[in-house]
């Protein structure tokens, strides 16, 4: 069942980097989209490939976590646990923070805690 509560994790932390990646890019970065106006235009493209290096290293946490269980190693299992745990925990704080709890991000990361956690 630990292993299933893990892997579970690991799926949904996928998917919460996904809809992160896609939110980004159509809400904040969007050509269109002109309520926000960065300049100069190198600026906007660095916030850019900052925001998707953390939906990429999302979804390289929820591959870690989704493997973890196939994995021979205790160590590797205990550590991989411990610091995704760590990583979106803070994420989901700071998500709950800076949007005063009215995004569901910060649920769905929690979410992603409390399986990973469940499943050590």
């Amino acid at each position: 069942m630990r292993d299933l509560l893990l892997q579970a994790a690991g799926v949904l932390a996928i998917i919460v980097a996904l809809i992160h990646g896609t939110l980004g890019e159509t809400r904040i970065f969007a050509q269109t989209d002109r309520r926000i106006t960065i300049e100069p235009p190198q600026l906007r493209t660095l916030l850019r490939l900052v925001w998707q290096t953390g939906t990429v290293a999302w979804i390289g946490g929820g591959v870690l976590l989704f493997t973890a269980p196939l994995m021979a190693s205790d160590v590797a299992r205990h550590w991989i646990i411990v610091t995704m745990a760590v990583v979106f925990a803070f994420a989901a704080m700071a998500n709950a923070w800076a949007k005063r709890g009215r995004h569901f991000g910060w649920m769905l990361l929690s979410a992603v805690v409390v399986m990973a956690i469940a499943g050590y």
